[in-house]
């Protein structure tokens, strides 16, 4: 197959040197900027004096709009103040290593650029022209930016001449970053997304928050920005066989796509465990949209709603249905929940706060058969002690199992879990097979670059990213993975930054409140991973620090808990392809 040069495609920044006083800007416009159109707001937004090395302010800006003004490493740049994911205020989050970290779920964007660079969310945001005259800071602003507080990078279109095809299987999360970025990357050949799902990649982390919720509703992008830049979509596929030698993907429609490059980012699907009477009627998973739709379209008031598993998925489901059904009960096999990820004393609070909030919470327990009425569906569900008690809908968040079976007979290596293990570059076994996502046994640059599988939403966006990134080749790159998620209970968000299990945790605030900053440590006394709830920026600090490649101990914080958080250091190097 045919193959094209990569082009520069560069992203230009807004960056003036703190000690430049003259009246010349020594910046230059973002490529949105249209000098002829005069659509521009400039105004004086604070003086010189009144910003500190390391510091962001959100300042007043136009009718009724704020910018982000950043000082990092002794130079200002100025961008959009809200998150591009769920408009968190960017000012609150955590400032070092070149980038802003949301202090929500962790997304995190260039302070030069604005651009997007870890996840959650698609879009980046806009970057504004700075400059300083007679000790004043003035900004230079294309209103339509101001009002939009967010853009998507600057993306090739299929050039008929380039006969490269790229194939990327999954349509999740992973996926959907991965075809737009290797257009951002210069990509101008076929790139062919495989979705099993009969719907285009969405935000997939709502789908246990809120079941009443559309795959329309959530999707990343409507079908027109697909065709506008050449990206086919097949919806309802699966890819079925793999072919490294012939470099061919069989599909479940029939179709043989032979591909220069893959990627491969297939997720996983949930399991039911073998527990008898579990294919009975109204007996879920929740794995997509189509299941938490079909979760809703039956509940009611007068029904009895049981939850099996202390897991995310099954604690925000419970969460979401307590007060739209007579009641629901919660079953566990531990003593309380979250209690290997958060550890006993946040787990024990969890598990009050449920309780608080109606939730019947059955811990130390199981299901040992679901029974069933008279029309076939689940009525009750006998738990280990021989104990019934009545259940009309049955969700079950117990595991999942990767999707890869249809790589059985490829050469790509598969572990005896289904996972695959990757380079450095999210590369398998296989030249130009690369994997991503929950599948991939793939480095994670904050424990040293071990390799470990983790089911993050952020992760998998990463992933498709650097996948994308390398695939395209103008500017590979290693992977530097942080992990960071999130879940909302009743209100309360908790965020976890890191990786690892603790032998023992440091809280600082209140867990009764529901208001603190946790440190947990391995044998070594190094903190693995630290979890805040209305504490925020605590788990971006902490992921903004092992983003530098920096530990911290226990001894760190005997005399100041959060002193570390004033040293998160200079801003990385800007790569150029």
């Amino acid at each position: 197959m045919g193959s094209i040069n990569c082009k520069e495609y560069k992203t230009e920044s807004t960056v003036v040197p703190c000690n430049d006083t003259t009246s010349r800007p020594q910046s230059y416009e973002p490529k949105s900027c249209d000098e002829m159109d005069g659509n521009f707001v400039e105004e004086t937004v604070c003086r010189v004096t009144d910003i500190q090395d390391n510091e962001m302010k959100a300042l007043p800006f136009g009718e009724d709009n704020k910018i982000l003004l950043i000082k990092e490493n002794g130079e200002l740049s100025a961008i959009g103040d809200k998150c591009s994911h769920y408009g968190a205020p960017l000012v609150g989050g955590a400032l070092g290593n070149g980038v802003v970290r949301c202090p929500w779920h962790g997304a995190c964007f260039n302070t030069k650029t604005g651009d997007i660079e870890d996840f959650p969310g698609l879009d980046s945001l806009p970057c504004y022209k700075v400059k300083i005259q007679n000790g004043e800071i003035r900004v230079r602003a294309k209103k339509s930016d101001l009002e939009k507080n967010k853009r998507i990078k600057t993306m090739v279109k299929k050039c008929e001449s380039d006969e490269r095809t790229f194939v990327v299987v999954g349509g999740g999360p992973s996926g959907g970053v991965a075809v737009e970025t290797l257009r951002q990357e210069g990509f101008t050949g076929r790139i062919v997304l495989i979705c099993k799902e009969n719907v285009l990649p969405y935000d997939r982390i709502k789908i246990s928050k809120a079941l009443d919720t559309t795959g329309d509703k959530l999707q990343f992008r409507q079908a027109a920005f697909y065709e506008e830049y050449g990206i086919e979509v097949m919806l309802g596929v699966e890819a079925t066989k793999l072919n490294t030698s012939e470099k061919t993907v069989q599909c479940s429609n029939g179709y043989s796509i032979k591909y220069d490059k893959i990627y491969i980012a297939t997720g996983s699907r949930a399991v039911k465990p073998p527990i008898k009477g579990a294919d009975l009627g109204n007996v879920f998973t929740i794995r997509n949209v189509t299941d938490s739709n079909a979760i809703y379209k039956l509940i009611n008031k007068e029904m009895n709603v049981v939850c099996l598993g202390a897991s995310f998925i099954a604690l925000e489901a419970a969460a979401a249905l307590v007060n739209k059904v007579k009641k629901v009960t919660l079953i566990g096999r531990e003593e309380m929940p979250l209690k290997q990820s958060f550890g006993p004393e946040i787990g024990s609070r969890v598990l009050q706060l449920f309780e608080e909030q109606n939730v019947h919470m059955l811990m130390n327990s199981g299901i040992q058969e679901c029974i069933a009425g008279s029309d076939g569906n689940v009525n009750s569900v006998m738990l280990k002690d021989g104990s019934i008690i009545p259940c009309d809908l049955l969700i079950m968040g117990t595991g999942t199992r990767f999707y890869t079976e249809f790589l059985k007979g490829s050469d790509v290596a598969v572990n005896t879990n289904g996972s695959i293990d990757t380079d450095m570059y999210l590369m398998s076994n296989v030249p130009d097979v690369y994997v991503g996502g929950d599948i991939a046994n793939a480095p994670v640059f904050s424990i040293a670059n071990q390799r470990a599988t983790i089911g993050h939403y952020q992760l998998a966006q990463y992933h498709g990213r650097m996948a994308a990134i390398n695939m395209a080749g103008c500017n590979r790159q290693e992977l530097k993975a942080v992990p960071f998620f999130w879940t909302m209970l009743f209100g309360k968000g908790f965020r976890y930054a890191g990786y690892g299990t603790a032998v023992s945790h440091q809280h600082e605030g209140s867990i009764k409140d529901l208001q603190f900053v946790t440190y947990n440590f391995d044998d070594h006394g190094n903190v693995i991973s630290v979890v805040n709830c209305a504490k925020d920026p605590g788990s971006a600090h902490f992921a903004t620090l092992q983003s530098m490649g920096r530990r911290l101990h226990k001894n760190d914080l005997k005399d100041d808990a959060f002193a570390w958080t004033k040293t998160l250091g200079p801003a990385k190097e800007q790569r150029s392809c």
